[in-house]
């Protein structure tokens, strides 16, 4: 039987996993799919993080660090997981490279897709140059100035849709993102700090940032950063003759329809299921949840395990969760895994 942890992911949850594995004095063979480790964080360019506010480069550059600087932990990039066999406390994993490992666990922090906003045309994305998603308006803000891709002009308007691929049946995206509310209202008091002239719009069903982001959040960005909240339905976003688009629907509080001229249209992309996980489902062996996360398995006595024993998942492979929830999800799966393969050689022996 093998002590070695196999780490799937080294976003946020992979690695708090692997550190938290190699604490214990453990090893680990922590695998990314890319080449660079800190999973979307780093390779979306995220600038400050919701709830610390430091910057992703910073925060989770530490995480990698961490991982990086430790003899216990093995570390293969631009790698994938190509055949799992054998079971809990003795499992042989193939890898891309060529590799081929004995584990006793595994940890699978695979995470999420962001919503790729071209399925939801009507709101400009992709017709329009200034019409771009948090993800795009993060990278702005990390640069230090904010103008309209189209012509370099500082903005007057900025308008911030929420729920853009979340809580849409019509396009199967049947799940809140959770995330998206705070995350937008954290943007647009990043976009007035660089640009204290314009004015910043968010449009929105319901509000929810949960838990203690609401004062720090929803309330600071509308008193200090006076930004506007509309609740609205939207139908489309178009462009008018003098090259500013419009942002056209339903005030839903007075009833009565709205035309908005806009300088930047910014899209609060939702979290969807990794766009591997049916690959993912097949290699390691578990399943998947309705909407296509990962499906965890009995959770009140096996916190974090999947539907196959030795196989633990956690962050937002399961569904939509924000960075602070995956980091604490990626140290209980360590402890778990750990934990469990503790138990099965006292009982061996």
């Amino acid at each position: 039987m093998s002590d070695t942890v196999l780490v799937v992911g080294a976003g946020p949850t992979g690695l708090s996993a692997a550190a938290g594995v190699a604490s214990v004095g453990k090893k680990v063979i922590l695998v990314e799919k890319e080449n660079v480790l800190g999973g979307a964080p780093i390779l979306s360019g995220y600038a400050k993080l919701v709830p610390s506010g430091e910057w992703a480069k910073d925060a989770i550059g530490r995480m990698v660090k961490r991982v990086e600087g430790d003899s216990n932990i093995t570390i293969h990039k631009g790698t994938k997981v190509t055949k799992v066999e054998g079971d809990a406390g003795n499992f042989n994993v193939t890898l891309s490279n060529g590799t081929t490992v004995n584990v006793g666990a595994v940890i699978l922090g695979t995470g999420f897709t962001h919503f790729d906003s071209i399925n939801k045309p009507e709101w400009g994305f992709g017709t329009f140059e200034d019409v771009l998603t948090t993800t795009q308006m993060e990278q702005m803000v990390a640069t230090g100035k904010i103008t309209c891709p189209s012509d370099g002009r500082v903005p007057e308007r900025v308008a911030i849709l929420l729920c853009v691929g979340s809580r849409d049946r019509q396009i199967g995206r049947e799940w809140c993102s959770k995330i998206c509310c705070t995350v937008s209202t954290n943007l647009a008091m990043e976009i007035k700090e660089l640009s204290p002239t314009t004015d910043v719009f968010i449009y929105y069903m319901d509000i929810r940032t949960f838990g203690l982001y609401e004062d720090k959040f929803y309330w600071k960005s509308q008193e200090e950063f006076k930004t506007k909240f509309v609740k609205a339905r939207i139908a489309e976003v178009t462009k008018s003759p003098d090259g500013r688009l419009l942002v056209k629907g339903e005030d839903t509080l007075v009833k009565r329809p709205i035309i908005i001229p806009m300088d930047i249209v910014v899209h609060a992309v939702g979290m969807d299921p990794n766009e591997d996980n049916p690959e993912i489902s097949k290699t390691f062996g578990v399943g998947l949840e309705k909407h296509g996360f990962l499906e965890r398995g009995e959770h009140y006595t096996s916190t974090f395990s999947s539907t196959r024993r030795g196989v633990y998942v956690g962050g937002s492979a399961l569904g939509p969760d924000d960075i602070d929830t995956c980091i604490s999800h990626g140290l209980a799966m360590a402890m778990r895994a750990v934990g469990d393969l503790n138990a099965m050689v006292q009982k061996a022996a």
